[in-house]
């Protein structure tokens, strides 16, 4: 683990000159003394962040296609996370630098959401605030149609919908969907949950492909005969190569085709050779996006 930076460094960095080392006045100078000190170390922060909304700046002119980029966010996260040390809650981490980086993303292309939440205390509008910023505009509505559709025509940037069951077949449409839609994080990041926050989960879709964390999940979205087995359907994706973890299987009434939605290990892509040696679907697999894997562990 990285040694922790010191207010020496925070305050170099900021300014680009070396400061003399400061004396230790602030430790026996009494609670004035410890306010001053804090209010220079705010200060410096807030050079920094400033410095860094700067560099957005020069990102987001750079032409990039999407700015939201949650396969990146999440290596941020991991690696600050992965070096920090001292009283701070491992969760404080994480939560200021969300709301730093849903600010940002919000800079290089006006963030929007649309939520899907009908329940009694509003848990995934809950989650999307937590992830994406308290400021980012954000509309709900019951249905996940209609969440997905505000992405579809460009009115959100992202739709937050239920995690995936044998009630919420939202993903479905996704088959189909042209242009095509992608599932692209999932929330909530960070685990356990503190008493008091949702205990929800929730998949996020946008039209941008994800982006790879180095420590990922994917979806693949299958059509097989109705009667197709989850038994047959995990030997076969072993057999090829992709470790299933979940699976959800829809068989509507009166129809040959059975829909299933499989979570395997790792980031996958859409020419990825192992695809093709699945014997019991109908058609090939369909690619419908992923997530960087959220933290675990110890975060208060």
């Amino acid at each position: 683990m990285s040694s922790p930076v010191s207010t020496i460094d925070v305050a170099q960095a900021a300014t680009g000159k070396e400061e003399p080392s400061p004396n230790d006045g602030w430790r026996t100078g009494g609670l004035p003394a410890l306010r001053a000190e804090l209010d220079r170390i705010d200060n410096a922060i807030h050079d920094l962040l400033m410095q860094r909304a700067e560099i957005v700046e020069y990102v987001a002119r750079s032409g990039k296609p999407a700015a939201f980029r949650p396969g990146r966010e999440a290596s941020i996260i991991r690696r600050l996370v992965g070096r920090h040390q001292g009283a701070l809650p491992p969760v404080a981490l994480v939560r200021i630098w969300r709301e730093l980086l849903a600010g940002t993303t919000g800079m290089q292309g006006g963030l929007s959401l649309a939520v899907c939440d009908s329940e009694a205390g509003v848990p995934l509008t809950q989650l999307a605030r937590e992830h994406f910023g308290a400021l980012t505009p954000l509309r709900t509505y019951a249905k996940p149609g209609q969440a997905l559709f505000d992405v579809s025509q460009g009115a959100a940037s992202v739709a937050i919908l239920p995690y995936p069951s044998d009630l919420e077949n939202w993903w479905v449409a996704l088959l189909h969907q042209e242009p095509r839609l992608h599932i692209i994080a999932r929330l909530p990041f960070w685990k356990p949950r503190p008493e008091g926050f949702p205990s929800a989960e929730a998949l996020v879709v946008a039209s941008a492909a994800p982006d790879a964390s180095e420590q990922d999940q994917s979806f693949l979205g299958l059509e097989c005969d109705s009667d197709v087995s989850r038994t047959k359907l995990s030997s076969e994706l072993t057999a090829a190569g992709l470790k299933p973890e979940t699976m959800v299987l829809i068989r509507q009434p009166g129809s040959p085709v059975a829909n299933v939605l499989v979570e395997v290990e790792g980031f996958l892509s859409d020419d990825d050779d192992r695809l093709n040696h699945l014997g019991s679907v109908l058609r090939r697999p369909v690619v419908l996006g992923g997530y960087a894997v959220p933290l675990q562990g110890n975060t208060r």
